[in-house]
């Protein structure tokens, strides 16, 4: 009898087994149009959902700046971004954190991605993926505009100021030896400006376009000392790999606002 009872058993566990199995391959492996999963975790956004973090300088006039008059960013940068953005329908949030910390969020893949004018190198190509160049400069000196200083030569035994890992700060290191210059380096603009106009330190070095901004639009006391050199691109950078379709959207957005006039308006905005 009790073999009997227990061959019962057995029988009816199978069968409860089986009907289980049979109603868990019968659930449609889908995720409900809430955007939550049955667990109650939150489903993965779409691309067209997605709110990027860019992040950006501070203090790079007229690339990025702060306006006093409404207390928020703007610039060259600023406007070809908010242009894209438009054009190609994606969100972001902007952090105009400056030039260091955009750098090292950029580096730590704690951002989407950087527009700073930003020069596109081979070096940094090896960290980064850069969309097409969407401007071109270079680099200049600059002095005090009462300095005696009138030419490179005139830096034999001086110091001049630079913004730590800026395309300047590597210009200026392959220069001092042959000029005979320190280098004294800053952590944004604002601070090498301040190094020159007060004296501390003899002379800057600065993108062109940038300082030429400062001393005809914003009357900076200053004068720059020999021409543009190394003269590269700029570009919109993304950590590795990361976001590859943030980049073509910035390339096919950068294309159109050249072709439908918006690119020349924000240049002609700020006197490029």
């Amino acid at each position: 009898m009790k073999k009997y009872i227990s061959a019962i058993a057995i029988v009816l566990a199978v069968a409860l087994v089986a009907v289980a199995f049979a109603s868990c391959r019968s659930k449609p492996d889908v995720t409900p149009d809430n955007g939550v999963t049955e667990s109650g975790s939150t489903a993965p956004q779409s691309t067209s959902d997605k709110v990027y973090k860019i992040v950006a300088d501070n203090s790079f006039a007229p690339f990025e700046y702060l306006d006093a008059d409404s207390n928020t960013y703007v610039g060259v940068d600023m406007d070809i971004l908010a242009a894209i953005a438009a054009d190609q329908g994606f969100k972001y949030d902007i952090d105009n954190c400056g030039w260091d910390a955009a750098l090292a969020s950029l580096s730590a893949s704690q951002c989407d991605g950087m527009i700073a004018g930003m020069t596109i190198t081979e070096e940094r190509q090896k960290t980064f993926d850069f969309s097409a160049p969407y401007f071109e400069d270079g680099q200049t000196l600059f002095v005090a505009k009462d300095s005696s200083i009138a030419t490179l030569e005139d830096l034999q035994g001086k110091k001049v100021a630079v913004k730590t890992g800026t395309m300047g700060a590597e210009y200026c290191e392959s220069i001092k030896d042959q000029y005979g210059f320190e280098i004294e380096s800053f952590k944004g603009s604002d601070e090498v400006y301040a190094a020159v106009s007060t004296g501390n330190v003899d002379a800057g070095v600065e993108d062109f376009s940038v300082i030429n901004f400062k001393i005809s639009d914003v009357g900076l006391g200053f004068k720059l000392l020999g021409e543009k050199v190394n003269v590269k691109p700029y570009g919109f950078a993304t950590p590795k790999g990361a976001n590859p379709e943030l980049i073509e959207m910035f390339n096919k957005g950068l294309e159109n606002i050249k072709a439908n006039g918006t690119y020349a308006e924000i240049l002609a905005k700020y006197g490029m």
